[in-house]
């Protein structure tokens, strides 16, 4: 996406020292020049205040950060392009607290946007784990007991799924963890879910 090789985030913030570089950068890069609306790239594209687009087929409004990962977030693209070449500059990764403290967002905003920058760029490595892997299934939804009296489930004691959800956990030594839904915790079941 950031067409330089930056050697520091210092490199980085002089040439993209405001919101609005970055707008102008992604713009170019996306487009080109010639404005395509997301939602029928045959309409004609009207230019309308605050770096929004309107497509007459749709009538409905765009601007830079439609359909990209940067969509229906209010976090500034400086802070994403910073996210992106800090996570891409640590060839083993980064935690959400550590990026949380290097852009200075919440914890929760940083956890959000190193989800969105693995989907983008693939680093998840589709599940696959390695070496020795440990494997465990639990249940999540709380304890019937401690539920209030109306929203009690009838029968529902023990390893029951009627109100609670069976998931399995399976994380490579001092590496990846991957973790799924399952509909039961049945031999059958997590057997096809560790080969798979």
């Amino acid at each position: 996406m950031i067409n330089q090789d930056f050697k520091s985030m210092f490199d980085l913030l002089k040439a993209f020292p405001s919101d609005q570089a970055c707008i102008d950068h992604l713009t170019e890069l996306r487009w080109g020049g010639y404005v395509v609306s997301p939602f029928d790239a045959e309409s004609k594209v009207y230019v309308c205040k605050g770096n929004k687009y309107k497509c007459k087929n749709t009538g409905k409004y765009f601007n830079v950060k439609t359909a990209t990962l940067f969509d229906n977030t209010k976090i500034e693209l400086q802070k994403w392009f910073l996210a992106i070449w800090i996570v891409t500059a640590h060839k083993k990764g980064i935690s959400s607290l550590q990026l949380s403290r290097d852009i200075d967002v919440t914890q929760k905003t940083a956890w959000f946007m190193l989800q969105r920058i693995r989907n983008c760029f693939g680093f998840d490595n589709d599940s696959e784990l390695d070496n020795e892997v440990e494997v465990d299934e639990t249940y999540v939804g709380g304890k019937n007991k401690n539920r209030h009296a109306n929203k009690k489930v009838p029968n529902s004691q023990g390893r029951s799924t009627k109100d609670k959800q069976a998931v399995i956990g399976m994380i490579e030594r001092s590496g990846k963890l991957v973790a799924r839904k399952i509909k039961n915790a049945s031999a059958e079941t997590l057997t096809a879910e560790i080969i798979k």
